[in-house]
């Protein structure tokens, strides 16, 4: 009797074992999880959704290739995790106004965004209302010619390093006058912010507008510089404000996980308060790569951050397992074929998992000052970078380790640093 119970306590350990692997398995797989329930304590968690998502149509072009059966799982996927969205691109100026007047807005693939998010309660974003980059060249036309320092190429008091002749590629000809850029940037803001009043709770206001590089510019070379001025950026902020007081305000900039980069977004944002511009979060876009995105590096980064007082808000975050993208986080459209090239790094799932659990232990441990959190995309087969492979779901919606890591930061299970 007594061999007998022994034999039955050995197989009912070795049962046991069994079936807490095969749990454990389970609960690695479980896709009953979700990042929006496992973080609402913390802050909101959100994807940027791109139109095939927001108008539930298939598409086949050079950057995204989906099936309607595709993207209705893109559609069930965003919608089950994510209580925040942003657009990819049908809120920037080339899209929604390509042409010049008030006749030349396009309306309709804005619309069906801010309808998706309404109809799904979310939180809604608007990216973005001044840039350099994707913003047509009738806005910067006029009858004013450059200064004659821009045209020979010879530095003038404001040109940098960089695009000392146009300040904008594929711009040519005679320039607006200050008064014509502003008239027409306030125009914009009042029409595009007046239209989504109530319904697009948080702005983009102003993206990427500091200098790269260790230099002592701290604004880039652009042509709402050069035009208008750097007082360009508190304008926009004003008209913004002046047509949605309730709406928050957000300066949005990459790359300020470089320090030289933090201290050029520390100095234009302490400017901006002097001069009492409505500026109300920090957006940073946290375009990271395997090798240097970090728990250390992020706590750093959000203690600096911090200090200006504004709530912080992570508007684009993605993580590159490309080979080529190792070198640095600059989000320039420009530069991302380069950066995603290569293949894949070694143990590329693994170290993308460490990768995102150690940014997500900065973002917890920093709860009380980062409001929202945003992927740059939902899944990788919709992604801008989707050759590093540098999101939570695979191109079948299906979650990576990464998931599983930062699921396990929310509850208290995830790996802990020796």
């Amino acid at each position: 009797m007594k061999t007998a119970f022994a034999g039955f306590s050995v197989l009912s350990t070795l049962l046991t074992g069994t079936l807490l692997s095969a749990a454990a398995s389970a609960q690695s797989a479980d896709t009953s999880a979700t990042l929006r329930d496992a973080y609402k304590d913390y802050f909101k968690i959100g994807a940027a959704i791109n139109r095939t998502i927001a108008t539930g149509t298939a598409v086949r072009a050079d950057n995204v290739d989906r099936t309607k059966e595709q993207v209705d799982m893109d559609i069930a996927l965003v919608q089950k995790q994510f209580s925040q969205i942003s657009p990819e691109n049908d809120l920037k100026w080339q899209l929604i106004h390509p042409t010049a007047g008030p006749d030349g807005y396009n309306w309709e693939p804005a619309d069906a965004y801010v309808d998706f998010g309404v109809r799904n309660n979310m939180y809604i974003v608007g990216h973005t209302l001044v840039w350099h980059g994707q913003t047509p060249n009738w806005v910067f036309q006029g009858t004013a010619l450059p200064p004659a320092a821009e045209v020979t190429g010879q530095p003038g008091r404001r040109a940098g390093r960089r695009g000392r002749r146009r300040g904008r590629r594929g711009f040519t000809g005679p320039r607006a006058t200050r008064e014509e850029l502003l008239e027409r940037m306030r125009d914009h803001i009042h029409a595009v912010v007046g239209r989504y009043k109530g319904k697009i709770q948080a702005w983009d206001v102003v993206n990427e507008a500091l200098a790269d590089g260790g230099g002592e510019e701290v604004l880039r070379n652009s042509l709402w510089l050069q035009i208008v001025g750097p007082d360009f950026i508190a304008k926009a902020f004003e008209y913004a404000h002046d047509v949605d007081p309730d709406a928050i305000l957000r300066y949005n900039d990459y790359g300020l996980e470089n320090p030289a980069k933090r201290r050029k977004l520390i100095t234009l944002i302490k400017q901006l308060q002097e001069q009492g511009a409505p500026v109300h979060a920090i957006g940073t876009q946290a375009h990271l790569n395997v090798s240097s995105a970090s728990f250390e590096g992020m706590d750093q980064a959000l203690t600096e951050m911090e200090m200006l007082g504004l709530p912080i808000h992570v508007t684009e975050l993605d993580v590159n397992s490309a080979r080529r993208g190792q070198r640095n986080t600059r989000a320039d459209i420009a530069d991302n074929a380069a950066a995603t090239q290569g293949g894949l790094v070694n143990e590329a799932d693994q170290r993308l998992a460490d990768a995102y659990e150690g940014v997500f232990r900065a973002f917890v441990k920093h709860k009380d000052h980062v409001r929202v959190v945003t992927f740059w995309g939902a899944n990788d087969a919709v992604s801008w970078r989707a050759n590093g492979r540098p999101l939570l779901f695979d191109g079948r919606d299906q979650p990576k380790p990464a998931f599983d890591a930062i699921i396990g930061v929310a509850t208290g299970t995830e790996p802990r640093p020796n």
